[in-house]
């Protein structure tokens, strides 16, 4: 496992896991694998195989006789050069991934003058590809003439140059680890490239639900693959059963004893299922905070959305058993060194930019875009920026960019305590 909120655990996983999820994804989505029909598929690995993702992509890629390519390590700086010199045909990603690409899109916009054009670009991409979706779902006439003829006219000059930074060939990619933001994945979906996001653990092999090609629920982690059961307990934790659910945790009859019931998983998860079986992401039970005051707060929901300003890195929310709701909050390097260069601004040590007017101002509004989707009671009060971002290096996050929420609330223990003084 990951070991997000604790010491991992070995999970012990058959070869049946393993064949029986890697010829389901090879049966149901081996279309997506390819750029064009009948070319040799191909992809740039660069999820660790350490984790259970990666890993799954290797043996399926291997069974389906797969070109693979490898980058070992998961930084954008390292990963969009070897993209384009690799040219895969389609990639199996985190949304970490796909946000660089966003992100080093709109900075290279912003850097030629062309931010209006380009945001312009992302309206007509996202509203174009909601308007497939919902003509896929029979719920509207699909895009309007008028709306596919600036699509035709942005896909020359802003959507074929973000597909030639990933290689160019790519049209198909699937996405997991972690919940994508909606609009995100219409947009890549507006500029030719669709991504099937999916849900799964170590414990069930990777994938047990995903978008399937012909009827993506944007915002969802789709439907359950062919031969996975879910269920939902009464207090919404996502139970799953199926092919890929693993024999238990290694000499760990315990634990083993509490996940596993009757072939069922307890995954820790939350969720809602769609009156078309579509799992829809709203936490984990562990991740809960229960402020002094009695209110439960799901932290995933604020975190996404304070991570949707371009200069914010990581976001952690903190309050369990505390009188609110606070944050910390790291910073996206290559983001606020562009940031200040188009304010005409010099460079800025770490020490200096924490402490930065302007920029506390852009991340304050950041925290008040994501105190909108909640009450009062479960809204971040206040922030602290922190000089240095979470790393796999440092033990904060997971090889898979997952935050370790324990091992970072244990590192900054005196900056979360200075949230709460008064």
């Amino acid at each position: 496992t990951s070991g997000t909120t604790g010491r991992p655990r070995g999970c012990v996983l058959s070869h049946g896991n393993f064949m029986y999820e890697a010829d389901t994804v090879m049966d149901r989505w081996e279309p997506v694998f390819h750029s064009r029909k009948g070319d040799q598929p191909a992809t740039l690995l660069f999820l660790p195989l350490a984790h259970v993702f990666g890993r799954m992509v290797e043996v399926a890629g291997i069974r389906g006789k797969v070109r693979f390519g490898h980058q070992p390590r998961l930084d954008a700086a390292v990963l969009m050069p070897d993209l384009a010199a690799f040219r895969p045909t389609f990639v199996l990603a985190v949304p970490y991934v796909f946000e660089k690409v966003f992100d080093a899109a709109r900075r290279k916009a912003e850097r030629e003058g062309r931010s209006g054009p380009f945001e312009r670009a992302v309206e007509v991409a996202v509203g174009y590809a909601d308007a497939v979706e919902a003509k896929a779902w029979g719920i509207g006439p699909g895009p309007s003439a008028s709306l596919r003829i600036q699509h035709r006219l942005f896909d020359k000059l802003v959507y074929a140059k973000i597909r030639d930074a990933m290689g160019g060939r790519i049209r198909h990619a699937m996405s997991g680890g972690s919940a994508m933001d909606r609009r995100l994945g219409l947009f890549f979906a507006g500029a030719g490239v669709h991504i099937y996001e999916g849900y799964g653990l170590t414990e069930s092999t990777a994938a047990a639900t995903a978008n399937p090609p012909e009827r993506t629920r944007y915002g969802t982690v789709g439907r359950p693959i062919p031969g996975v059961g879910v269920r939902l307990g009464d207090d919404g934790e996502i139970w799953l059963n199926g092919g890929t659910v693993f024999q238990g945790y290694l000499n760990d009859p315990r634990a083993t004893d509490e996940t596993l019931h009757d072939g069922w998983l307890a995954t820790g998860d939350l969720g809602s299922l769609d009156e078309d079986g579509y799992l829809t992401l709203t936490g984990r039970k562990k991740e809960i905070l229960v402020t002094s005051g009695g209110k439960s707060v799901s932290p995933g929901v604020l975190e996404e959305r304070v991570r949707d300003h371009p200069l914010v890195n990581q976001c952690v929310v903190v309050g369990n058993d505390r009188p609110y709701v606070a944050a910390l909050v790291t910073l996206d390097p290559e983001a606020v060194e562009h940031w200040l260069s188009m304010r005409g601004e010099p460079s800025l040590s770490p020490a200096d930019l924490v402490r930065d007017a302007a920029l506390e101002a852009e991340v304050r509004r950041a925290v008040v875009t994501a105190n909108t989707l909640v009450s009062k009671a479960e809204s971040i009060r206040t922030f602290r920026i922190l000089a240095q971002p979470f790393t796999e290096e440092n033990g904060l996050l997971t090889p898979s960019l997952k935050l370790k929420r324990r091992a970072i609330e244990k590192a900054y223990e005196k900056e979360v305590e200075a949230l709460y003084r008064a």
